[in-house]
């Protein structure tokens, strides 16, 4: 969590919290239980019940699981002719009466596996309107309470005179939504938490693209903004029902948020201040809010700038990055001293060396990226660039141009040098760009990203190059398929995966740099020993840096050469582990896993029995970034660099060379390891496409008659 938004200032105040979870939660879309979600549910309870907080559940489904078990039992007491004929639905409170002990049974084997004790309540309607119940009800809940027992709610339909199928909403409550909020009323509840099948309240459908999520609910602005759809697929209530209760609950001085049941934590993330979901408080109305770009404000504001961007000439392009490249060296102070402040914060915290390698911008760096920004500001125009030029017909001429793919998403973790890097890449393309960095380096993209925006001239200076606060903004924008054309993660494996598995955009970028060294027997020994150590020991934290060392294995009976490889690896201070082999002839711990990013002084070694067995090794171990032999026979490379399926693979040369800089790329937005669109670094080229311009003069296909095809090619003649 980047911070608490102050809008979530209540949660520090919350000990008592009533959970609602519903039908759409409880079940999947063929009715039957979801005990994946159930578990995730029953686990975060028992975290937060454990924490302290007073926790009482509200749970929907027992009608769903009645009609199911009741569907099974006809299903197996019919006879063949039985089930030709039309089945009539069964009675809703029959349904109940058969699910809800079934419920229960399944709450109670699970919260007992987790060593926490349940309780169920049944209640209906009527008993409300009994002052010495709602008095004994406060008392019973108060004491299991005490007792760490998790009170579960649920209205008993069974015996409930409301009529079928359940269009009464008279009376006191009408569903377990208006239920759970009048039970936040009656036991004190700090906290009201309504568990959904989508994230929060939206402006419009959530399928829908252009729906915003609506964070903080006033009810003065929202109220007569919002259309709601169809209600629950299984249950009574939906997104309606939930309001009214939050709502009724909210301006009863209970806060509510109503949030995803489907994420596994979603309920600690409410509790740790995260901006999820939708808030209902009673004073949201005078709350005084920053206004924030919404998402999609900001995607859009990106997409506009980047067609007018695309207006300007050459000089025009050319003059703005010198500008930003003159604008970093006159402000190198404030960029040192907000980084500086983000290292000793991160040290402070504790984070590990690689990660604050990553962050630190070292002496000199200011330097190398304006001139690296320099060198791209010189570099051939990329747009308009005619790439194949065709003559269909007579006077019809077809032309296939480069151009920008419109607006991109990258996120990174660590660093800020990244975010130089990346801006200078979207401007050279004229693409949009958003960016989102880790908050352990906000300070330093902060002033980045201030810096570089002043140098771009209005009306696009502040919309071409957005910088996102904070990651709560992710999953919005991971959903505008519609306006952002690429995303592009540099980062964790955690990182970049969990960014493909959350998106429909496009995704470049790998999740491991976990790189290896061949040094096969015919390698000559001292330049082996200058690349080793270089791809190691140069920048460890490096995506590109060596994490195996493959050695061939009569290498083994080497008496100086090879030895001395590991001594100089052990000098620098790198940690050594071995696999199977290694581990044994060399006398080193045996690593746990080869697929492993130490991104630190440490690597791997293992021994191979040749050029195959290494090319396997990579193939079962690597991540397709970067790989590298070090040999003497020009056959033994050319079946290396020919099989090993990688975005990069080197002959006697380091892979620290993997690098969009050194590629004389100017700069790279990230190394992609994909196996479409771009691989390897990925400068200006890797953000481009193409599009088609035909010229004509008045022709017309009708069915191809009359027209003369020449196809004949423009550009080579």
């Amino acid at each position: 969590m980047d911070s608490v938004d102050p809008t979530r200032a209540f949660i520090k105040n919350v000990k008592r919290i009533v959970v609602k979870v519903g039908t759409a939660v409880v079940t999947r879309g063929d009715g039957r239980l979801a005990l994946g979600r159930l578990g995730a549910l029953c686990e975060q309870l028992k975290d937060i019940n454990s924490q302290g907080y007073e926790v009482i559940l509200v749970t929907s489904g027992a009608v769903g699981l009645g009609r199911q078990r009741l569907r099974y039992r006809r299903l197996a007491n019919s006879s063949f002719a039985d089930l030709q004929n039309p089945q009539n639905d069964f009675d809703g409170k029959a349904c109940a009466a058969v699910g809800q002990s079934s419920l229960m049974a399944l709450y109670d084997t699970m919260f007992s596996q987790l060593d926490v004790t349940s309780s169920q309540l049944l209640v209906t309607d009527s008993v409300f309107r009994d002052e010495a119940f709602r008095k004994q009800l406060s008392e019973t809940v108060k004491s299991l309470l005490k007792l760490r027992v998790i009170p579960i709610f649920n209205e008993n339909d069974a015996v409930s005179t409301r009529k079928a199928p359940y269009e009464d909403s008279s009376g006191i409550f009408w569903d377990n939504d208006s239920l759970a909020g009048l039970l936040a009323l009656e036991l004190k509840a700090d906290l009201l938490v309504l568990l959904s099948d989508v994230e929060g309240l939206y402006s419009g459908p959530p399928t829908d693209p252009k729906s915003k999520l609506i964070h903080t609910y006033v009810k003065e602005k929202h109220q007569g903004e919002i259309t709601f759809g169809d209600k629950s697929r299984v249950g009574r209530g939906g997104m309606t029902a939930k309001v009214n209760a939050a709502v009724c609950a909210a301006y009863g001085g209970i806060p509510v948020v109503i949030t995803s049941g489907y994420d596994t934590d979603n309920i600690k993330k409410v509790l740790r201040g995260d901006r999820i979901g939708t808030v209902f408080h009673q004073d949201a109305h005078l709350w005084t809010v920053v206004k924030e770009e919404g998402a999609r404000d900001m995607a859009v504001a990106a997409q506009e700038a980047s067609r007018q961007f695309r207006a300007l000439g050459s000089q025009e392009r050319r003059k703005i990055l010198l500008d930003v490249a003159d604008a970093l060296e006159a402000n190198e102070g404030e960029i040192i001293a907000a980084n500086e402040a983000d290292v000793a914060a991160a040290q402070e915290v504790g984070y590990e060396k690689a990660l604050i390698s990553r962050l630190a911008l070292r002496p000199g760096k200011i330097s190398a990226l304006a001139k690296s920004i320099r060198k791209l500001a010189d570099m051939e125009e990329p747009i308009g660039r005619v790439l194949k030029k065709t003559e269909l017909a007579e006077g019809l001429v077809l032309e296939k141009l480069s151009c920008p793919l419109g607006v991109l998403l990258v996120v990174f973790e660590s660093r800020p040098d990244a975010l130089v890097q990346i801006a200078a890449l979207a401007i050279q393309s004229r693409n949009g760009l958003l960016l989102k960095g880790g908050k352990e380096a906000k300070r330093s993209n902060a002033i980045l990203h201030k810096v570089i925006s002043s140098a771009i001239p209005e009306p696009v200076g502040g919309k071409l190059i957005g910088l996102v606060n904070t990651r709560d903004e992710i999953p919005d924008l991971l959903k505008l398929d519609d306006v952002i054309d690429l995303v592009i993660p540099r980062g964790s494996n955690k990182l970049v995966s969990k960014i493909k598995e959350s998106t429909k955009i496009p995704v470049l970028g790998h999740a491991d740099g976990i790189c290896h060294v061949y040094v096969d027997k015919f390698a000559n020994l001292d330049m082996a020993k200058r690349i080793v150590l270089d791809a190691k020991v140069d920048y460890p934290a490096a995506c590109n840096a060596m994490e195996t060392l493959l050695v061939h294995k009569d290498l083994l009976s080497d008496d100086g050469g090879f030895k001395q490889i590991i001594s100089e690896l052990k000098n620098s201070g790198v940690s050594l582990y071995g696999g199977r082999r290694a581990a044994t002839a060399l006398h080193l711990p045996e690593t746990d896993s080869f697929h492993y990013e130490y991104s630190s002084l440490a690597c791997s070694v293992e021994i191979v029995d040749d050029v195959n067995a290494a090319i396997d090794h990579i193939h079962e171990h690597g991540s397709s970034h970067t790989d590298c032999i070090v040999t003497e026979d020009g056959q033994v490379a050319k079946i290396f660099l020919t099989q090993v399926d990688s975005a990069a693979v080197f002959h006697n040369a380091s892979t620290r060379f993997c690098d969009g800089a050194r590629f004389g790329l100017g700069a790279e937005v990230g190394i992609s390891t994909s196996r479409i669109h771009a691989r390897g670094p990925v400068g200006v080229e890797g953000l481009l496409t193409t599009r088609w311009i035909l010229r004509g003069n008045g022709h017309i296909v009708d069915a191809d008659r009359g027209v003369e095809y020449t196809h004949k090619d423009l550009l080579s003649s």
